[in-house]
């Protein structure tokens, strides 16, 4: 039994690892197709995209992981069918169930894996996958001046430029227009030059433009009352300038700034974060409802002052109550009223904006917390739908396999979306729409051991075509 063990675990292994590498694979090319807007033009280096891609990665884990469960399980049972191995283990005595224990117990293991990666791996690669993929969205495109166009990306400068004549000592600029707006008064500086050189430095810091037969014109400004301002101008055979670029270099983020994401935070995270927010909450309201209570007119001191001479076992009506005040104040007490309504209904439209908020904050955060098990268990689910659907079919290789577990695969995550979705929205319980892919294909996998134990013959077409024909010759001779 330990040789026939070892026989479907290496069955198992190798098309697991394929199989989850091919779905990584895939799943990361719609990643780079999603943001490559972002990407392009930036002038990145190869590690920073490399860095970027290896946090996303393991933020697509969560998907790869269970569709490869799938397929591979698919993959070795269809073969061990294909092959009459599962035949010959029934033969020998060993039933389905023990043939699949092994794998159980490995995809157990995967599982509990899963969750531990989930909640310590994910929650550390989302932090630096978000700060990193802002710090790209922030970046300036990379430099490259273009003729007749004005190229303003520089901080401080505005360069446009007639043509431009690739060479190895760097570029040759023909009509240049310089404006230096450095000092932030406007178009007070230009210069202008029939050629250049352009050079940029080999850490991108700055570029050296080396101008030739050129004219500088600055109109300085002098804060006098007379408002006076001088006009220089100065002709050069060859002036040199050097622009810093240090805007064009790849500035990381603090990631403290990011802590505060709930996709950054792990189980034990998660619930001190809404313990927080349900004390603030708690705490928000009875303030609320205290400063309201505060406000009511029945506490000004003219409305006290006359309660007080009421009797406290009589019982007055609200109009009974205002005729008892004197008529030189009853106006005053509206104004006084009418005031606090409308201070208390603007200070509840800002309480209502702020719960909504820490309410769409605690619907996140339980989300996030389903997610952390759907995620571990759905590798498990995958498992007894694949295994037994591949004893069943009996078709190995990429074919069959490929398309069904598509199928379920894509009933899995739309499921899923779907369900979180409208948990966000509050149409259902957040438990019920993190766990609706699971209670639909919990039973399914349930249901496809039972037929593949009793060794149904589901995906037969010969079978359905004898049950017809049975069918329809009892109906001819009745």
């Amino acid at each position: 039994m330990k040789k026939a063990n070892i026989f479907i675990l290496k069955s198992f292994i190798g098309p697991f690892i394929m199989t989850f590498f091919i779905a990584l694979f895939v799943l990361l090319m719609q990643f780079i197709w999603l943001y490559i807007d972002d990407m392009l033009g930036k002038g990145l280096e190869w590690y920073v995209i490399a860095e970027l891609l290896v946090f996303a990665s393991a933020n697509l884990v969560p998907l790869a992981l269970p569709l490869a469960i799938l397929l591979a399980s698919l993959m070795t049972f269809g073969n061990l069918g294909e092959h009459f191995e599962l035949v010959a283990f029934k033969a020998a005595g060993i039933s389905l169930q023990n043939v699949m224990k092994p794998l159980i117990i490995l995809v157990s293991i995967i599982s509990i894996g899963a969750f531990f990666f989930a909640n310590n791996i994910i929650p550390v690669a989302n932090l630096k996958f978000y700060s990193l993929l802002h710090d790209i969205r922030t970046q300036k495109p990379a430099f490259n001046i273009l003729p007749d166009v004005f190229y303003n990306e520089i901080d401080g400068y505005v360069i446009r430029i007639k043509e431009k004549v690739p060479r190895e000592d760097g570029d040759l600029l023909k009509k240049i227009m310089i404006y230096n707006h450095s000092e932030d008064n406007g178009n007070r500086h230009l210069t202008v030059a029939d050629s250049g050189i352009m050079q940029i430095s080999k850490d991108k810091t700055y570029f050296l433009v080396k101008l030739f037969h050129g004219v500088d014109y600055q109109e300085k400004f002098e804060r006098k009352v007379d408002k006076v301002y001088p006009f220089s101008r100065f002709y050069f055979d060859e002036y040199e300038m050097r622009i810093d670029m240090s805007g064009f270099k790849l500035s990381r983020t603090d990631e403290e700034l990011f802590k505060e994401d709930y996709r950054m935070l792990n189980l034990r995270q998660l619930s001190e974060r809404t313990d927080t927010l349900n004390k603030y909450n708690s705490t928000r309201s009875r303030e609320f409802y205290e400063g309201i209570m505060n406000s009511y007119i029945i506490n000004d001191t003219n409305i006290s002052k006359t309660l007080k001479l009421i009797p406290s076992d009589t019982k007055l009506t609200l109009e009974q109550v205002l005729s008892r005040i004197p008529k030189n104040q009853y106006d005053q007490l509206f104004n006084i009223a009418l005031n606090d309504a409308r201070t208390n209904k603007g200070r509840a439209s800002a309480v209502l904006v702020e719960m909504d908020y820490y309410s769409e904050s605690l619907l996140n955060l339980n989300v996030e917390w389903h997610r952390k098990f759907t995620f571990s268990l759905a590798c498990l689910i995958m498992f007894f739908i694949g295994a037994p659907l591949g004893a069943i079919v009996r078709k190995g290789g990429l074919g069959m396999p490929v398309v069904i577990s598509v199928v379920f695969f894509l009933l899995f995550w739309i499921l899923s979306i779907m369900g979180e979705k409208m948990a966000k929205e509050e149409v259902i319980e957040v438990y019920q729409g993190m766990w609706i892919s699971t209670f639909v294909l919990f039973p399914l996998g349930f249901f496809f051991t039972y037929k593949a134990t009793t060794d149904s013959a589901m995906f037969n077409t010969d079978s359905y075509i004898k049950f017809f024909k049975k069918l329809f010759v009892r109906k001819s001779i009745s």
